[in-house]
């Protein structure tokens, strides 16, 4: 059987089998199971999901945000976060250290945006996770359904005598399409826009600053209104260990981000 790449379940592109059963990663399955309650979902190694499981999970994917009191339950218990960063060595909760800034970043697949911001100079750790909507302590199947209005973002710590602000903004505008609405790409879904969460005014004030400057770059390019919602930061909401440095485990995993065709650079 030959390989191809498909989408499934709003999660990211991986490696699958041509047939009538689609062949994936065991941490899948348990989310497609989360998602369905499905039967259909069975262990065989990995996970053996049907073509009919994968059909309803692209039904259940909103571009609607959910209204607040409709939003999933979620849990009190915290997600478990390991003890260090396994590229940078570095802790990803707090407390960091005290010349650090943090920002919360949502610019699609979280797993392509952790591997951008930990490979930047000066970022000090970098961590996946949920934020901007409203259920406490989601999992990511629950993301996945559109019923917690949370984005998949990454944290971003930054040490200020290495890096600032405007360095980390232009690999945002720069390696995503921030048009585009509930989406990025080929994926679709509330968990897929466009966002910066600010956890200062100064950040809240250069964000939007930077989001007009670019703007006018897109335009004169040809290119449609920013979507990008730019708002203080709410709960940051660890994600799954399996998520957590995802293209440092498997390098070769999906990832759907690189240079949009418009440089942010110059926009001045």
């Amino acid at each position: 059987m030959h390989q191809v790449e498909l989408a499934l379940a709003g999660y990211e592109r991986r490696r699958l089998f041509r047939g009538r059963e689609l062949v994936a990663p065991a941490p899948l399955a348990g989310a497609v199971a989360d998602i369905l309650g499905s039967e259909s979902v069975r262990q065989v190694g990995g996970a053996v999901v049907s073509q009919e499981v994968t059909m309803a999970l692209f039904g259940r994917r909103s571009a609607t945000m959910p209204d607040p009191g409709d939003a999933l339950p979620g849990r009190a218990e915290a997600m478990p976060v390991a003890a260090s960063h396994l590229v940078l060595g570095t802790p990803m909760v707090p407390p960091f250290p005290e010349n650090t800034e943090t920002l919360i970043l949502g610019m699609g697949c979280f797993w392509g945006v952790e591997r951008i911001y930990w490979e930047a100079p000066g970022v000090y750790t970098t961590a996946c996770g949920y934020s901007g909507g409203y259920t406490p302590n989601p999992t990511y199947g629950e993301v996945c359904t559109g019923g917690t209005g949370h984005n998949e973002v990454v944290l971003v710590v930054y040490d200020t005598t290495q890096t600032d602000l405007e360095a980390l903004l232009t690999l945002f505008w720069e390696n995503h399409d921030p048009t585009q609405g509930m989406r990025q790409g080929n994926d679709t879904g509330t968990q897929y826009r466009s966002g910066i969460y600010t956890t200062s005014e100064a950040q809240a004030t250069a964000a939007q600053a930077s989001k007009d400057r670019y703007q006018a770059k897109l335009t004169a390019a040809g290119f449609g209104e920013i979507t990008t919602e730019i708002v203080p930061a709410g709960e940051f909401y660890y994600a799954e260990n399996d998520h957590q440095q995802y293209l440092h485990k498997i390098p070769n995993g999906y990832c759907n981000h690189g240079f949009c065709q418009v440089s942010y650079k110059d926009a001045d």
